[in-house]
């Protein structure tokens, strides 16, 4: 993420796919509201592999206005990099993230800022009253939203929306890729970030075609796997793996025994009378023995990735009294690594 010795105080990053209508309102609507609020800011652009004149536009727009930034990415790699790169190439102590197709209303930004202003490392916005179709876009994205706040233990109704505000500091190491971009304030609530909910309206889209579909609801849940491992296992694989692999050595190891107890006591015949659960049984012992080596090349790889890399398992929010005199020169606390809290 880009560095200055005096940066902004905002930075909206819109990433924009095909949205040639769209810009230069949403730009005009923008800079309306941001100079209202009259602290310094700027509008990164980021062109995701855009194929009608959206660049030119965007082009024409930076020329004359040197608060935007335009960041044209070589094809369309999705929004979650589009995203990034953004935050990569802004320079505000708050940035605020928001869709390029008019379905958020820059109107309401300022709704973000106060909220930040209370105390705030991120805050996200809650599309109240939805106007897309009920049955591929409302009801899949209600369930999924239910699970990740059960899976991920952030209070939140609305994980899908681009229209957040965070700190600098809490986007500065947090890797995007996947569609993770809709759980940065799962993966920053492990480092003790505090999230915000703001009600938003839900603007029904004028121009273009939206390039959302109910596919992208399931890479969403995929990657609520990986995202649910990071928080809770990451820096503990063998708890997981362990402990499955546990449960398949006792289910096997107590099938095996039962067989053996019929053997002794009434002399049934084995593979007559029990072959497919003795089958049942090795398979069970076979795959806990796989489970637990998994655990242990995790944990190994783990240690190996934060060793190496001198990757830190904690966050320092501030230090207080003599040593902190310092404190200010280093660098700022990383959230790499999660562990289960």
């Amino acid at each position: 993420m880009t560095t200055e010795a005096n940066p902004l105080a905002y930075s909206v990053v819109v990433p924009l796919f095909n949205e040639q209508e769209s810009v230069t309102p949403l730009y005009v609507k923008i800079i309306d509201v941001m100079d209202a609020i009259g602290e310094p800011y700027e509008i990164v652009f980021v062109d995701d592999g855009s194929r009608d004149g959206t660049f030119r536009i965007l082009s024409e727009i930076s020329n004359d206005d040197e608060r935007v930034t335009v960041v044209r990415l070589r094809r369309n790699f999705g929004q979650t990099a589009a995203l990034k790169a953004g935050f990569d190439h802004s320079r505000g102590e708050v940035i605020i993230s928001m869709d390029g197709d008019l379905q958020h209303d820059p109107a309401e930004i300022p709704i973000f800022i106060e909220k930040m202003k209370e105390g705030y490392d991120i805050v996200s916005g809650w599309r109240v009253e939805r106007t897309d179709h009920w049955l591929t876009r409302q009801l899949p994205s209600r369930v999924a939203n239910r699970i990740m706040a059960k899976l991920s233990r952030v209070d939140l109704h609305d994980f899908g929306t681009t229209f957040k505000a965070y700190r600098r500091e809490i986007l500065s190491e947090i890797h995007l890729y996947g569609e993770l971009h809709r759980f940065i304030p799962a993966l920053a609530s492990w480092a003790g970030a505090s999230v915000a909910e703001v009600p938003i309206s839900n603007v029904q889209r004028k121009n273009g075609k939206s390039n959302y579909g109910i596919s992208r609801t399931i890479r969403v849940l995929l990657d609520l796997v990986s995202v649910k491992f990071l928080l809770d296992y990451s820096t503990k694989p063998l708890q997981l793996f362990g402990l499955a692999g546990l449960a398949c050595l006792t289910g096997g190891f107590g099938i095996g025994l039962w067989v053996f107890a019929r053997k002794a006591l009434l002399d049934e015949g084995l593979l007559a009378n029990h072959g497919p659960l003795m089958i049942l049984g090795m398979a069970l012992v076979m795959g806990g023995i796989q489970f637990i080596a998994i655990g242990l090349i995790g944990e190994l790889l783990a240690r190996t990735y934060y060793e190496s890399q001198d990757k830190p398992v904690y966050t320092v929010r501030e230090l207080r009294g003599r040593r902190s005199a310092g404190a200010g020169r280093t660098e700022p606390p990383r959230t790499a690594g999660a562990a289960g809290r």
